[in-house]
């Protein structure tokens, strides 16, 4: 390597450089002539498609470059040869309006190897590949050392030894580092490539940013505001006073011009004080008469303030009279989606006769997907494993506990959860006292916002929280872009690395 380096320079390819080009091509496939690029090849790229085509300098000498097309990929599948690619040579492929960036040619000479040189080519085709808004970059990858191995190694029992870093190849084992990952092994992709016995592996690099272009004037926004209120129990003399304190609630959230709009567990449980004269599991059977009226008001609401509302939880009797925890997603298009309590506590069982739903699903919304889990159900990682595996990248868990102890084990959970599923989660719980209200005397809760824990996000993992046990609103913003960075580029990737061929989870419904 050269030691005395001046400058390094990246641009896009001229066809002035084409006799620097040449040098730097013969210096790199000294064993493997037919690799060599003619003038009239490289015009013709320059002439259908100049961004694609990169070059690296280093002193003002062509030290390698990064040639490219735009294709359509459902017209070649991965079953192809580079011949199909390129259309033998003539490039007829080219598609401006295709959905990948296709590396046809990649290399550094080796004098300047050592440099990470490489590594800036591939970094500027991702932003390329970004730029354009093109679902990913893909390209079938020499296998250089193959030869050497092929006697005792299949092409992917080798591939599989330089995942593992048991053997180096100075080509896959650069990809592989590069966040690129292995789709197939293609025969006859390269003739004449002795090196690799005639091998080339498919390597795909996923533009996580891609977004499927649609006539709809919808799109997903990159940072979200949440609204978390922290609702104080209290009496009220009827289910209007009630509305009353959860509108302005709303109306304050979305004067922040918060996105969603987050209730408790069971925050219209003061309604019960009307039946405190009944059993335990009559009054909230006669609560749950409200569920519906609740519903169409907070939908009225979403609408009305521009604001996505997450109802927290109420009581709900089935058409064949069984009692569920049930809440909505109130958006704020004037739709709506239930939402039910998976796992019910003994206490709730014992009390009111509660049972656990079935439904589990992500909630499509115009900020991403989300998912919402009621108190108890964030102690189960299983749940939002699941929803994670669907998507979700804000779970909300609106909550309702007594005791410190009880609240502890939802906060830890839910903490725990962020890191798992590479999310944000939201918990909002009530506070104060109903000493009118049969199982319902006391509250505690602190509303949180939580995230993962890497270098994007706060160390401790809490983006915002509440004051302990008072009534209020807390607002934060949250940004989703970063979580598909972390999904991509993170220290440690939890949803990445799951080893699926040792375990999964299966939600059953």
């Amino acid at each position: 390597m050269n030691t005395k380096i001046g400058k390094v320079e990246l641009r896009n390819l001229t066809i002035d450089d084409y006799q620097g080009l040449k040098e730097s091509m013969i210096a790199s496939y000294e064993n493997w002539t037919g690799a060599l690029w003619e003038k009239k090849d490289i015009s013709r790229l320059l002439s259908i498609f100049p961004e694609g085509q990169i070059a690296i300098l280093v002193d003002e000498k062509i030290a390698g470059c990064a040639l490219s097309l735009i294709i359509d990929y459902s017209r070649f599948g991965d079953s192809h040869a580079f011949r199909d690619i390129t259309g033998n040579m003539t490039f007829s492929t080219h598609s401006p309006k295709g959905d990948v960036l296709y590396g046809i040619e990649v290399f550094i000479s080796p004098q300047f190897r050592g440099m990470r040189l490489g590594r800036r080519l591939y970094d500027a085709r991702k932003d390329l590949c970004e730029r354009l808004n093109l679902k990913a970059i893909v390209f079938g990858g020499r296998i250089p050392r193959f030869h050497e191995h092929a006697d005792s190694l299949t092409p992917k029992q080798y591939i599989e030894k330089v995942r593992n870093k048991e053997l180096y190849d100075p080509t896959l084992s650069f990809q592989l580092s590069n966040d690129f990952h292995v789709k197939k092994v293609l025969k006859n992709y390269l003739p004449g490539d002795a090196e690799s016995q005639d091998y080339a592996v498919l390597l795909q690099w996923d533009n996580i940013y891609y977004e499927k272009e649609t006539s709809q004037l919808a799109y997903k926004k990159s940072i979200v505001r949440l609204g978390l209120i922290q609702w104080q129990m209290r009496h009220y003399k009827d289910i209007e006073e009630l509305f009353d304190q959860a509108e302005f609630f709303v109306d304050a959230v979305s004067g922040y011009k918060s996105d969603f709009a987050l209730f408790p567990e069971f925050f219209d449980a003061p309604l019960m004080a009307k039946f405190n004269d009944l059993s335990e599991a009559a009054a909230i059977r006669r609560l749950a008469e409200y569920t519906a009226p609740i519903r169409d008001r907070f939908l009225n609401m979403a609408v009305t303030y521009n604001v996505n509302i997450i109802t927290g939880s109420m009581p709900w009797v089935t058409e064949k009279g069984v009692l569920q925890n049930i809440g909505y997603v109130c958006r704020r298009n004037g739709t709506y989606e239930k939402y039910e309590k998976i796992h019910v506590t003994p206490d709730e069982q014992k009390f009111w006769g509660l049972q656990g739903g079935q439904k589990l699903q992500v909630i499509e919304t115009d900020c991403g997907p989300i998912g919402v889990l009621i108190c108890y159900d964030v102690e189960f990682p299983e749940l939002s494993r699941i929803l994670a595996q669907q998507g979700m990248r804000l779970l909300f868990v609106p909550f309702l506990t007594d005791t410190q102890n009880g609240y502890s084990r939802v906060r830890y959970c839910a903490r725990a959860r962020a890191i798992e599923n590479e999310c944000y989660v939201a918990i909002a719980g009530s506070v104060g006292n109903l000493p009118r209200v049969e199982n319902m005397d006391i509250q505690f809760a602190q509303s949180v916002v939580f995230t993962p824990c890497d270098f994007s996000f706060p160390t401790n993992g809490i983006k915002a929280e509440a004051t302990p046990n008072t009534e209020m609103i807390l607002v934060a913003d949250v940004d989703i872009e970063l979580l598909h960075e972390l999904h991509t580029y993170g220290a440690v990737r939890n949803l990445k690395d799951r080893r699926n061929d040792v375990y999964e989870i299966v939600y059953k419904k």
